[in-house]
């Protein structure tokens, strides 16, 4: 039998000298948590040496389809990206995720996950797929369960439920240590229609509130598509998406803010309010790397700021046109209200569509170091 070897005093106090030196300095204590900055990548993979990686804990490879009842890479060039992406782990802190759908992508979703037999062979392939690229997790782009979202595409109030079924399906199939998220649109109908928060939110790690297009390419009067905060012409925002998903019992460190790294612009506004909550007809979505070109003094853009809503817009007399969008100031607000507000983070669509050395990313990574 070993003797226990005699130990120094000193030993013993450890613990108490340890909390005295946290005591005797609360900063410590009162340091924020970390939280995930998540981009969705939507590019060739042929431009990964653009960007800054270690600013960024997670991205989702967007988009992977159903090709029956299993998940599938759409083709070889998406094959390759996954993989360059994958690679980007041995350099960086970084989690990779597969991602299933998008807006026009999940046609057949409705019908698939219908049945028990559905859903579980998606499961299995996701695990498949995983462990073929070496991914961490996997996100469910499903616009929308149980409501209307792209046009003429199935839905079923019983895929409220059957999304509940598909994420138990997943969480089992996948186990404990996958990444399982789902990004919900920042709609009341999305709230309270499509997911069963109580049952769904206890077995993923992240919900990604898409709180951008709340005024959408359908809309025939302008307003912010991505504002922070509600206003009195407006009570669609981040701010009001998160409250009522913490009134439903969402924990806030699984809360995701979205941000949008693009404009949408409106044609035929007339010059009332600058262009601000008028008539127009949707006409153009324009990258956060063509913005200053395409808003252009020269084409007669002067850009304001909405002070409530904490809103960037655009309008040109000259053009008769009105743009909303995401800035470095609102971007560090809404990364700042994350850490204030003790979310799990922010996520955006999409990297390719930044500036890659002094865009809305860096603006994100300024803010988490800022005090």
């Amino acid at each position: 039998m070993f003797q226990h070897l005699q130990r120094p005093a000193w030993y013993a106090l450890l613990p108490l000298s340890m909390l005295g030196f946290f005591f005797s300095n609360p900063s410590l204590l009162n340091k924020p948590k970390p939280i995930a900055v998540i981009a969705y990548y939507a590019g060739s993979g042929q431009d990964l040496d653009k960007y800054k990686w270690e600013q960024l804990t997670h991205v989702i490879f967007s988009f992977c389809h159903l090709r029956g009842q299993r998940l599938a890479v759409d083709n070889p060039q998406d094959s390759i990206c996954i993989r360059n992406l994958v690679a980007l782990k041995k350099k960086y802190r970084l989690k990779v995720m597969l991602s299933l759908g998008g807006w026009g992508g999940c046609q057949p979703c409705s019908g698939v996950f219908a049945s028990a037999e559905g859903r579980q062979e998606f499961a299995n392939s996701v695990k498949d797929l995983m462990q073929t690229y070496g991914a961490d997790g996997i996100d469910l782009d499903w616009e929308y369960p149980g409501i209307e979202g792209y046009p003429e595409h199935p839905f079923l109030p019983e895929d409220k439920a059957n999304f509940t079924q598909l994420v138990q399906a997943l969480r089992q199939t996948l186990g404990k240590k996958a990444i399982l998220s789902f990004a919900a649109g920042g709609f009341r109908s999305f709230f309270e229609q499509s997911i069963e928060w109580s049952k769904v939110m206890p077995l993923v790690n992240y919900v990604n509130l898409m709180s951008y297009d709340l005024v959408s390419g359908y809309s025939t009067v302008t307003g912010h598509h991505t504002p922070l905060y509600s206003n009195a012409q407006q009570e669609a925002s981040a701010d009001s998406g998160i409250k009522y998903l913490l009134k439903l019992g969402v924990p806030a460190q699984k809360i995701i803010i979205g941000a949008a790294f693009y404009a949408r612009s409106w044609g035929g506004v007339e010059n009332i309010n600058q262009g601000l909550y008028q008539s127009g007809k949707f006409k153009s979505f324009v990258p956060k790397h063509s913005i200053s070109r395409t808003f252009s003094a020269q084409e007669g853009f002067v850009f304001y700021r909405d002070t409530v809503a904490q809103a960037p817009y655009a309008y040109s007399i000259q053009r008769k046109e009105f743009a909303t969008f995401d800035d470095s100031i609102s971007i560090k607000l809404k990364t700042k209200y994350a850490m204030q507000q003790k979310l799990g983070g922010i996520m955006f669509w999409q990297l390719t569509d930044d500036k890659p050395k002094t865009g809305l990313l860096q603006a994100i990574w300024e803010a988490t170091k800022e005090k």
